[in-house]
């Protein structure tokens, strides 16, 4: 952590840990972190940061509050609109927050982190007052969807989030989160909209039905730059999309009855080494204009004898009538990917188009 996260200002709380000059001195606390850090994740690396910054904090946490709301840099570039996270190196701090103020310390805690996530996103802190003080944090929320900073929108959002990566499990309902996003569906920043996207597909994990209708309504409130706001539908309906579920399809537009020749479907070679690549190829054509939605599923073989699918994206495309067109990809057949073991045996191909399975090949892998 550099010297200027603390400044002169917090000297009458820190003052032992100052020179003569105002300036805070660093070293110890450098040397304490570095004698635990190195062995560990970047999770835990945080963590450790926050406990040992907890040493050099007072004891009272009014008073920590305040030396670190005096000694925060400048809120991030408010000129932008997306692509700026912040700096990892800010994360203890909320961290210290939810371990030393949550409880006592509720209103206090989420002003604070309120300030932070201007300077890092204080997504994965802000669980622990939502499991917490549900309510009290959620009324906090309702004045942040209004707030003049987008990182503080984005918070909402992203921290309520029901699966939020690395994040603490949440209690909430899309009851309780739908109206935080009603308001936020039509924020002019990409960092928010892409949050708001991120969210619904998470929803759309339980209730695919809830998010096409938000979506629909949306779309009938037209308070979001249509072009936005399409961008937006896609991205939240991804998962489903990749699943080939019906409604969704419909929702942007591909019928998933359209009726597709298909001239040819292949993978070359059929027999295919672990760890080597294929070419997946076909051609296809409609009777009339339609936006199509390519993709193929492979049933990978499992050792019990069952089977694992597994979609992957192709290509969207939009197809003239009586016009063939020819898709090739490439595929790697990994052997030594961390999070899917391939296994010997007989596999199935499939042709997906508009969620609907068209056509059907086996092959080998050895």
């Amino acid at each position: 952590m550099k010297d200027h996260l603390f400044n002169a200002e917090t000297v009458t709380v820190l003052g032992r840990h100052f020179d003569d000059a105002g300036v805070f001195d660093a070293q110890p606390f450098v040397d304490d972190v570095m004698a635990g850090l190195a062995p560990l994740e970047l999770k835990a690396r945080i963590n450790w940061i926050a406990e040992v910054l907890a040493g050099y904090l007072p004891h009272e946490f009014d008073a920590a509050a305040q030396a670190i709301s005096s000694a925060l840099p400048p809120p991030l570039d408010p000129t932008k609109s997306d692509d700026d996270f912040g700096h990892f190196i800010y994360a203890p701090l909320g961290v210290y927050v939810e371990t030393h103020g949550l409880h006592a310390h509720v209103d206090q805690s989420l002003s604070l982190l309120e300030q932070l996530t201007q300077r890092f996103s204080m997504e994965f802190s802000i669980r622990a007052f939502l499991n917490s003080f549900e309510d009290q944090t959620l009324e906090r929320m309702q004045d942040w969807v209004l707030h003049e900073n987008y990182h503080v929108r984005r918070l909402v959002s992203e921290g309520t989030r029901p699966k939020l990566p690395w994040g603490t499990k949440v209690g909430l309902t899309p009851d309780q989160t739908l109206p935080l996003l009603d308001q936020l569906h039509a924020d002019p920043t990409r960092f928010v909209t892409r949050s708001v996207a991120n969210h619904l597909n998470d929803i759309t994990k339980s209730d695919g039905t809830a998010v096409i209708g938000r979506l629909e309504a949306w779309q009938s409130q037209r308070a979001q730059v249509p072009k936005e706001l399409d961008w937006m539908r896609k991205h939240a309906l991804r998962g489903l999309i990749k699943a080939g579920d019906p409604n969704a399809m419909l929702h942007l537009g591909y019928r998933p009855d359209v009726a597709i020749h298909l001239t040819h479907f292949a993978i070359t070679p059929n027999e295919v080494e672990i760890g080597g690549d294929a070419e997946i190829s076909m051609e296809i054509k409609c009777d009339h204009d339609a936006p199509v939605i390519v993709d193929y599923r492979i049933d990978f073989a499992k050792p019990s004898g069952g089977t694992s699918t597994k979609v992957f994206k192709c290509k969207q495309l939009e197809l003239k009538a009586g016009k063939p067109v020819t898709i090739t990809k490439r595929h790697k057949f990994k052997g030594d990917a961390t999070t899917f073991t391939l296994h010997p045996g007989v596999h199935c191909l499939h042709c997906q188009i508009n969620g609907r399975v068209i056509h059907s090949v086996e092959f080998h892998l050895r």
